[in-house]
């Protein structure tokens, strides 16, 4: 299983949402705190969460602000990664609170601590269809650095390198909605 460090994408203003998601409350905890726990129950020791429209204290994580966060997603995993100077990461969003731990821990299963990877890029899978979390290998980080841009993150290094990409089945570990707008966080799957 892989050392991977936990890597949160909560740096978005929330434009449909009407605010930044990263501090909203879901069920008394913030979005930003499930995922930081989300990725420590999977097994990642270090999480790191990049932040951007809201100034943000997370506990149990390293905090890195995105300066360049009113650009799109593809502006923070480009911090992350950098941040994380080429070790394993497992990527989610802040606004998927039904995520499951599990999840993280099969993503992570693929790879190996010794370096001998099984596989260094993995996706969860529910129904067939990509989603989160994500494992991204050191090795890729240049790679999707130079692919993340505007609103897409690594989907396009990803399909790019699809014929080294694991597929995790994950539909039975959570669902993979994410929050768009306030009302659907009162459609819990």
């Amino acid at each position: 299983m892989t050392a991977a460090v936990g890597l949160v994408l909560a740096a978005g203003a929330g434009r449909r949402f009407g605010r930044p998601k990263a501090p909203v409350e879901y069920r008394g905890v913030r979005l930003v705190d499930r995922a930081v726990r989300l990725l420590r129950g999977g097994g990642c020791d270090l999480v790191v969460v990049v932040t951007g429209a809201a100034p943000l204290d997370v506990a149990g994580a390293r905090v890195v602000h995105n300066e360049g966060w009113d650009s799109g997603m593809g502006s923070s995993l480009r911090a992350g990664l950098v941040a994380v100077a080429g070790r394993d990461v497992v990527v989610v969003p802040v606004d998927m609170p039904w995520l499951g731990a599990d999840a993280v821990r099969r993503v992570r299963a693929v790879g190996s601590a010794d370096g001998c990877h099984t596989a260094d890029l993995a996706v969860a899978t529910y129904d067939g269809r990509w989603g989160h979390p994500v494992l991204l290998g050191g090795r890729h980080h240049p790679g999707v650095i130079a692919s993340a841009t505007g609103d897409v993150g690594a989907r396009r290094y990803l399909r790019a390198h699809a014929d080294t990409v694991t597929e995790v089945p994950c539909g039975d570990t959570g669902s993979p909605r994410d929050v768009d707008v306030p009302g659907d966080l009162l459609l819990a799957p």
